[in-house]
């Protein structure tokens, strides 16, 4: 092992790595669907035993009423984020109503009128009816069911310590701030060109409901009666069925410094859109989005990966880049691991920290349209054909096949699974890293071919198979146990939640439209 992190050392040009450089931090974010017994959309409130889904810290919806999404704090420990994870899964099963469970794939359940899906609802104060608007706003410029698609967003960040001596290290003199901004950058533009990679291991929606391509033009391909598929895909919640927007393809967003990347979001923000122009902000008093702009506000952004800083109170997420630099990075193209209670393992998080370092850590060439256009071209590939062992992708204007290209990156990302496995005494890291090996050899066991294969085996269709593992990791949660320390942490919050969104309420001073005008009037 130590001629392995020597080795592993001089190839990013290293003289040292701390043992408390490897004391990563990450948070978790992961939504689900809250679905009845017979596996349709729960049309029901949000519980009021979670709190209120506007201040409950761990507990909150997205889109709809429907969509719970879990947030754990950052931790330095894999093992207390998760732990921390399935506190809040144990948590709000004890508190479900109506026999309710959570699905466990990212694409949704079998829908019927998409009128009917709720939108999530925050309270009276402002600040909550915008957020409720914007969502009513998404409904509008994109549709309901693509809204219901479930994900995880992973947070990772590097710990203080690693900052300073990473800045000797490149015998950088400015200041620290724009130097941990720059190379969070830099980790940026790294994932854009190699997370088609994560989307052939971790991906989990080869499949759909057929009502979800209701009416939507697509080359799926029909498995049965209810069920629509791609035999090779790997991720249709990234594709154009899911998080995709032909407005935003427009929009060309660098990542070569912060100010580039602020002023293209802003400008998006500012500039009318002539089709959410058509649909208007208002319909015999009811409204119907924020504002016509390409972009109501700055998360209407669909991307696979964003800079992140955490906001003071009134601040946009804009300003708070430019006024503190990015504090960390959210990755945005995970699906629902359906095989795992709680969506992730330790296993998959031991293998993004590592990719994420290299990401770091490798050369990173600022980025142009046309790498944007090859990196687009082959995320669209392995997202409809990513598990073809003949498939190719481009790299730098050549062909490459993803076998060799996914075998040459896991040989990267071994020299940070070294590293952080030094820094914890550990093996872990690499023991992940030969799990993905195994996954390029047989793209049978990535969870896409699982997915597809545990359907074929039981002759379910892809709704009765994702009801079959709801149910079974809904007993799995609901029958265990909720550790002291976050059972007393997640009733604190869901208490204090119902108090501070009244607070809110009661100090609003401004009349809505007025807030409203105030909020779409921001420019950085």
């Amino acid at each position: 092992m130590a001629g392995q992190f020597e080795q592993s050392l001089e190839h990013f040009n290293l003289v040292e790595f701390l043992p408390e450089w490897g004391n990563v931090r990450r948070g978790i974010e992961k939504e689900s669907l809250r679905v009845t017994p017979e596996g349709s959309i729960a049309l029901s409130a949000h519980p009021q035993r979670l709190g209120s889904a506007l201040t409950n810290p761990y507990i909150t919806t997205d889109f709809s009423e429907a969509l719970l999404e879990f947030i754990t704090p950052a931790r330095d420990s894999i093992d207390e984020c998760l732990e921390f994870l399935e506190a809040i899964h144990r948590f709000t099963y004890k508190r479900l109503e109506n026999d309710e469970l959570l699905w466990v794939c990212s694409m949704p359940c079998p829908t019927g009128d998409l009128d009917a899906i709720p939108l999530a609802r925050y309270g009276d104060s402002n600040i909550g009816r915008l957020k409720t608007l914007y969502r009513r706003g998404l409904s509008n410029r994109y549709g309901s069911l693509m809204q219901t698609i479930a994900g995880i967003h992973y947070n990772f960040s590097m710990p203080d310590e690693f900052w300073p001596a990473f800045q000797r290290l490149h015998n950088d003199q400015g200041s620290l701030q724009d130097f941990r901004t720059s190379r969070y950058l830099h980790l940026i533009r790294n994932f854009h060109r190699y997370s088609w990679l994560l989307l052939y291991l971790f991906g989990a929606s080869p499949v759909t409901c057929k009502c979800f391509a209701r009416g939507r033009s697509h080359n799926l391909e029909e498995y049965d009666d209810g069920t629509l598929f791609l035999p090779y895909a790997t991720c249709l919640r990234m594709g154009d069925l899911g998080y995709r927007s032909e407005a935003q393809k427009s929009l060309f967003v660098c990542y070569n410094e912060l100010q580039s990347y602020v002023q293209s979001l802003n400008s998006a923000m500012q500039t009318p859109y002539p089709p959410y122009q058509e649909i208007g902000t208002d319909s015999d008093g009811n409204p119907l989005q924020m504002n016509t702009n390409l972009l109501q506000l700055e998360n209407e952004f669909y991307s696979t990966i964003r800079p992140k800083r955490t906001t003071e109170a009134g601040e946009r997420p804009l300003s708070a880049l430019l006024r503190g630099g990015i504090e960390y990075i959210e990755v945005r193209a995970l699906d629902l691991n359906p095989f795992e209670p709680i969506g992730i393992s330790a296993e998959q998080s031991r293998f993004l920290d590592a990719f994420l370092l290299f990401c770091l850590l490798s050369e990173s060439p600022v980025c142009n349209q046309e790498e944007q256009t090859e990196i687009s071209a082959n995320l669209e590939a392995v997202i409809n054909r990513g598990r073809d062992p003949q498939l190719e992708l481009q790299w730098r204007g050549s062909p490459i096949k993803l076998t060799e290209w996914a075998s040459n990156l896991l040989q990267e990302v071994q020299h940070t699974a070294v590293m952080l496995d030094e820094a914890h005494a550990s093996k872990s890291h690499a023991a992940s890293l030969e799990k993905q090996r195994e996954k390029v050899a047989n793209p049978d066991l990535t969870p896409s071919g699982r997915l597809l294969a545990g359907m074929r085996k039981s002759g379910k269709s892809f709704y009765r198979y994702a009801m079959e593992l709801s149910l079974k990791h809904r007993e799995t949660l609901r029958d265990g146990t909720i550790d002291s320390k976050h059972l007393a942490i997640l009733e604190a919050a869901t208490s204090v939640s119902v108090e501070r969104q009244k607070e809110i309420e009661e100090s609003d001073n401004l009349e809505f439209n007025a807030f409203l005008a105030q909020w779409n009037s921001y420019h950085v």
